[in-house]
């Protein structure tokens, strides 16, 4: 999320980011989700090595001051597929939405028990589809899913508030301004590890235990690998002759990586069906983006169970291992990410694709909804973290550079140019991941 002063009122915007890794379960390609914080959402690089859900995907920051996050997502090599099943896809928004109120509830909430004074509180971005005024607070919903932010009266001509007035936000002491900036970010973690938390109880601690091979959960009828003879349930223990480096979600990330580097060209798979060993050649089909697809589910080669808690302790010592194992997932998600941008920027999407991944976990498994809605959160705490204009990092390192220069801060021109320029970006990156992303689906695949 993102807060900074400009001669509108200011406000926090919240951007989604997610990663995600071939750690767990997908399709032809692969999803990464990011996480950061700024106008709208959107989801880079959304990692998580050890997912525990069975689905078809991989889980793999105007002239307010404002501070938000955005939501995106990051796909490789991963048909992520169409909107089907309306009550799915609204269980993904809810998710999605929900992660958004939360992250603007905690910018909201450290401003207002400070007693500084919050003009506005939206969802989402561009003109307003509903609204109503409480408290001097107008809280609205906008017509751009892309995050949302809350709106700070510092700088709007229009206020009444006098300008030294100490309670607004620009003239709070740098602790109370960090404090509100950082909030977003804080109750995201606090939801994920709610999230989990309540997981545990109702569902129990998911285990995995990983077998050699990558298993074939759903083939497409009339796809590729349907026409050459491969089968639903069967498991790929080497492609072209060779054995995968290591089992799990890497070996899914191997598969994907050869069927879509050789559209047009045999891929031979040696395959276990039931008892037996087999061979069989796969021609992928040329994808509209020039590469591999054979139509697919794929997914690593994992026995899940859950295992309940005794009683609140031990339920608490689950939900802490579970937390710490999903955000060292991301973190090292995004350190690939970053590492490896310029193959991975291609799989950065926005909230269409986030909401179709969503939507497939919970037709796959509607258990798999606490995961999902736990690893986005986590990614958007950090990604919102990253000192990048239009990010709540961002605009930390703004105020960091204030203490540094002992209080003195930096011209106004040049804190909005640089905020301004971060928030216009992520918002074009914004709305062309959005219309990326749903001319990605199958059902504009179909009419294309």
């Amino acid at each position: 999320m993102v807060i900074y002063l400009s001669p509108s009122p200011p406000s926090h915007s919240t951007p989604i980011i997610r990663l995600s890794n071939s750690k767990r379960p997908i399709s032809d390609s692969s999803i990464s989700l990011k996480t950061h914080f700024s106008k709208s959402l959107f989801s880079s690089s959304f990692t998580s090595s050890n997912v525990k859900l069975t689905t078809k995907k991989q889980f793999l920051h105007n002239k307010r001051n404002r501070v938000g996050f955005r939501t995106c997502r990051a796909i490789g090599g991963f048909d992520y597929g169409s909107f089907e099943g309306p009550q799915s896809v609204l269980e993904a928004a809810a998710v999605l939405t929900a992660i958004i109120v939360v992250h603007e509830s905690g910018h909201f909430l450290a401003a207002s028990l400070q007693g500084i004074h919050v003009s506005k509180f939206a969802v989402g971005f561009g003109p307003i589809l509903a609204k109503f005024n409480a408290k001097n607070v107008e809280y609205s919903i906008r017509a751009f899913p892309l995050g949302g932010f809350v709106g700070f009266p510092d700088n709007d001509p229009d206020s009444d508030i006098p300008v030294d007035d100490v309670n607004l936000l620009k003239n709070r002491p740098i602790l109370d301004r960090i404090i509100v900036v950082s909030a977003g970010v804080i109750a995201n973690v606090i939801f994920a590890i709610v999230i989990i938390f309540v997981q545990i109880l109702a569902v129990g601690l998911p285990v995995q235990e990983i077998f050699p091979g990558v298993n074939v959960p759903e083939v497409r009828p009339f796809s590729a690998a349907s026409r050459d003879g491969l089968l639903s349930g069967d498991v790929i223990l080497e492609v072209n002759g060779n054995q995968f480096l290591k089992p799990g979600p890497n070996s899914v990330s191997e598969v994907v990586d050869v069927i879509k580097s050789s559209p047009k060209k045999y891929v031979l798979l040696k395959v276990k069906r039931g008892g037996e060993n087999f061979e069989i050649r796969v021609t992928p089909d040329e994808n509209f983006d020039g590469t591999g697809k054979i139509g697919v589910q794929l997914a690593p080669n994992i026995k899940l169970s859950k295992v309940r808690p005794k009683n609140v302790v031990e339920a608490v010592t689950f939900t802490a291992k579970e937390f710490w194992g999903l955000s060292s997932n991301v973190f090292d998600g995004l350190k690939q990410t970053f590492l490896n941008f310029s193959q991975t920027a291609s799989k950065v999407s926005g909230p269409v694709a986030i909401i179709a991944v969503g939507a497939e976990v919970a037709r796959s498994n509607i258990d798999g909804l606490y995961q999902f809605a736990a690893i986005l959160n986590i990614n958007l705490a950090i990604i919102n973290l990253l000192p990048l204009p239009a990010l709540d990092g961002g605009t930390l390192a703004l105020i960091l550079v204030e203490a540094a220069r002992g209080g003195r801060k930096l011209p106004m021109e040049v804190e909005q140019r640089i905020m301004s320029s971060g928030i216009m970006l992520v918002l074009l990156l914004g709305l062309y991941l959005i219309i990326r992303d749903t001319l990605n689906l199958d059902f504009f695949k179909e009419i294309l």
